[in-house]
Parts: structure tokens; C-alpha cells; sequence
């Protein structure tokens, strides 16, 4: 997907998520890049395009969730480098830290790994969402110690501005054994 925008709804209802989802990519041309159940009972779902018809149907999405919202974003230009990220496809360089920002929402890791790409030369080496989470987000991101603390700092600062940070750390010189296991 190229998409210039992004945007997603975190429902707290499986059920009306599903609504939303199909009232969004009924409102415009987007494309409906995930859509599905997560942890624990919440319905994602998160769409790509323009920035015009992206936010026609965030807009509408955002009609529709009525009291599910667990949380919300609307990116209209994503860093190149989120989606490869959430997708596991981001390339596999050795760096000299690590970066970890976990937030309590899916949308909040994005917004923090959007925030971090854009402030600080980064790779966002995966960004997990949800599942297996507990309904968290989990970004890991490497480059130079200086950058990654720059990079921390920045997706922090968005998380702990909704409120939906749980912790980050910056981690120098990442021993071998655990490059092989988190980054492998």
C-alpha cells in the first residue's frame, strides 16, 4: 500500500466494530488494510489512501463507533517507514541501541512510532499491535544511541499526551543473544 494517510478505530465492542468498519470503507476509496477482532474483545481497524477520503471515512467511522471508542487516530502523512514496521517487513540492520516504547492502545503505538521515525534517523525494526498484548502496542526502533533516545523521547511524549503510555526504555549496546531474540 502506498497511502499518503492512515487512519484507525479501537472499538471496545467486537460487534459494533464491525459496523464501523463497514460504514467506513462504504463512505469512501480507502483501503481497508486490517479489520479483526483483538485483545481483549476490541474490534481494529485501520485504513490507507488519500488524505481526502481517508478523512471522509474516519469521519463517518467516528459517527458510528458512538460509546465503543477505546481510541482513535487520523495520520494524513505516515512516515514511510510505520507500515514495513507493523508489516515485519522493516530491513534487519545492526545498530548500536535499542528503543522500546509499549503503550496501552494499538493506535498510541502508531501515533508514538509515527512521532519517533519523524523526529530522529531511526529504523522502526517492528511494530506489534494488540494480540498476544494484552491489548497494548509495542514498537522496538534502533539506530545510534543519540538518535534512539531522541526518537524514545518523541513517541513518549505523544503517548503520555493521551495519556496511553505504559513505559519506554533506551537500551545501549543490545547484547547479541538478545539482537537474535527480540530483533531476529
Amino acid at each position: 500500500m502506498n497511502s499518503v494517510a492512515i487512519a484507525a478505530i479501537e472499538t471496545s465492542s467486537i460487534a459494533q466494530g464491525t459496523v464501523v468498519a463497514d460504514a467506513m470503507v462504504k463512505t469512501a476509496v480507502v483501503e481497508l488494510v486490517q479489520a479483526s477482532p483483538i485483545s481483549p474483545g476490541r474490534y481494529w481497524i485501520l485504513i490507507g489512501g488519500e488524505v481526502a477520503p481517508v478523512r471522509s471515512a474516519y469521519q463517518r467511522g467516528m459517527e458510528v463507533v458512538a460509546d465503543t471508542l477505546v481510541d482513535s487516530l487520523l495520520i494524513p502523512q505516515l512516515h514511510g517507514m510505520v507500515l514495513p514496521a507493523l508489516t515485519g517487513t522493516a530491513p534487519r540492520v545492526d545498530h548500536d541501541a535499542l528503543g522500546v516504547i509499549e503503550t496501552l492502545t494499538a493506535a498510541a503505538a502508531i501515533l508514538a512510532a509515527d512521532r519517533a521515525a519523524k523526529t530522529s534517523d531511526v529504523l522502526l525494526r517492528d511494530l506489534r499491535l494488540a494480540n498476544g498484548l494484552g491489548g497494548k502496542g509495542v514498537l522496538f526502533l534502533t539506530g545510534t544511541v543519540a538518535d534512539v533516545q531522541a526518537a524514545v523521547e518523541a513517541g513518549r511524549e505523544e503517548a503520555l499526551r493521551r495519556g496511553l503510555l505504559h513505559r519506554s526504555v533506551v537500551i545501549p549496546r543490545l547484547h547479541d543473544q538478545m539482537k537474535e531474540r527480540v530483533l531476529g
